[in-house]
């Protein structure tokens, strides 16, 4: 049944995704504002199919945290449920993402209305230097800039290597940083259709400065926090 109720839940992310790429594309003259909040209606609906369908549901704890002004937010990485959440909590961001999926025909089109960070996998020192370089941008047009410092999705209970770009972007453009952790993992395990049940726990972390530390220290204090909180969340399954 669940893996049944998981293929119902892709359906209409497919089907969704059908509809709101070519949008991305007609609203590109839009202000970016409105571009956000048009496109971010295809992850409200996600999140309500995802409940309806698969009975996927989460909290936030920690909103006290989140500053007026827009920083840079570093979170664990273990599904894509994050990837969707987040975009509904530090409203508007930009993320992310390899350089190559914006030339998908339509959908690509449409990821770049977003402003995305597009950085080149192939090198490590160039995509940092360009996570640097755009992610300075989108920060002066106080836009949130969403870092998953591991780079690629952990399961739950194993810990990944924390990736420096983050830590550089903070250090070289002296913005604050807001951690993240969450226990996703368990209810959209990785590399797995089936959606499993339960209540999904983000906690926001509080400011965390960057003055005067180098992009190591940052990324170690960012790591500690987030790998001290994940491991205090209960596993969510009903």
């Amino acid at each position: 049944m669940l893996f049944l109720r998981s293929l119902l839940f892709y359906s209409g992310q497919i089907i969704s995704i059908l509809i709101f790429s070519p949008l991305g594309v007609i609203i590109f003259p839009l202000k970016f504002e409105t571009r956000y909040y048009l496109i971010t209606r295809w992850t409200v609906f996600n999140l309500w199919w995802l409940k309806f369908c698969c009975g996927v549901h989460y909290k936030v704890e920690g909103k006290e945290n989140i500053p007026d002004n827009a920083c840079i937010v570093m979170c664990n990485h273990q599904s894509a449920f994050e990837t969707l959440a987040l975009q509904l909590i530090f409203v508007p961001q930009v993320w992310v993402l390899k350089r190559e999926l914006l030339k998908i025909p339509i959908y690509g089109w449409g990821l770049a209305s977003m402003q995305p960070i597009a950085i080149d996998r192939g090198s490590a020192i160039k995509s940092f230097r360009q996570i640097v370089e755009q992610g300075c941008e989108r920060l002066k047009e106080n836009l949130w800039v969403i870092i998953f410092p591991e780079g690629t999705r952990v399961a739950p209970g194993e810990k990944g290597k924390y990736l420096p770009g983050g830590g550089l972007l903070a250090e070289k453009s002296n913005a604050n940083i807001i951690p993240v952790a969450h226990n996703a993992g368990y209810l959209w395990p990785r590399n797995s259709i089936v959606k499993k049940p339960g209540l999904i726990t983000i906690v926001i972390g509080p400011v965390i400065e960057s003055s005067n530390k180098s992009a190591k220290q940052i990324t170690a204090e960012v790591e500690s926090w987030i790998e001290t909180t994940v491991s205090s969340l209960p596993d969510p399954k009903n």
